[in-house]
């Protein structure tokens, strides 16, 4: 929980200063100048690359937590198993070792969702963030790919072929 409100206070803070910066942007287009204006503008893209990268993390926090929460309810979110130092950071020998098994896991069974889920828990753990990303990011594809079981009493057929998400990151590598 205390995740989420600090993920909200820095939206919040980052929408507020999105609205300052823009509004310093308008001001000095308004003023008229070739050099002000053009300036402007140039403060204006700021903000507009912010609103768009911020919207694009809060879409891949919210599909990480829906994933995270249905796999939750099959009871499969992985267990934290992992050895800690006295001071609570996690143990890296400890870290290697379930991202070991989490790697072979994933090679396995590449096109399951969950277990790129797990892998990347694992990433996340050994601190390598960016490969935890990637490793979410394929697992939210891979769970967008998979057709959804139809309700009781439906008996339409599928409709057509899946599509299979790209393979930028099909196979992981070590930490």
């Amino acid at each position: 929980m205390r995740a989420k409100i600090t993920y909200v206070v820095t939206a919040v803070v980052l929408v507020f200063y999105f609205v300052l910066v823009g509004s310093r942007g308008v001001l000095l287009i308004e003023h008229g100048t070739l050099i002000t204006v053009t300036f402007g503008i140039a403060v204006l893209v700021l903000p507009a690359i912010g609103v768009w990268f911020l919207w694009k993390n809060t879409q891949f926090v919210r599909r990480a937590n829906a994933l995270a929460a249905e796999l939750d309810a099959e009871g499969g979110l992985p267990v934290d198993e992992l050895l800690r130092t006295p001071s609570g950071r996690i143990d890296r020998d400890s870290a290697d070792a379930v991202f070991a098994r989490r790697r072979e896991e994933t090679e396995d069974a590449p096109d399951d969702w969950r277990c790129w889920f797990r892998l990347a828990v694992a990433y996340q753990d050994a601190r390598d963030t960016p490969r935890a990303r990637k490793a979410m990011q394929r697992a939210i594809a891979l769970h967008a790919a998979t057709p959804k079981p139809s309700p009781p009493g439906d008996h339409s057929s599928p409709s057509g072929e899946q599509s299979s998400p790209s393979d930028d990151h099909s196979s992981p590598s070590g930490v």
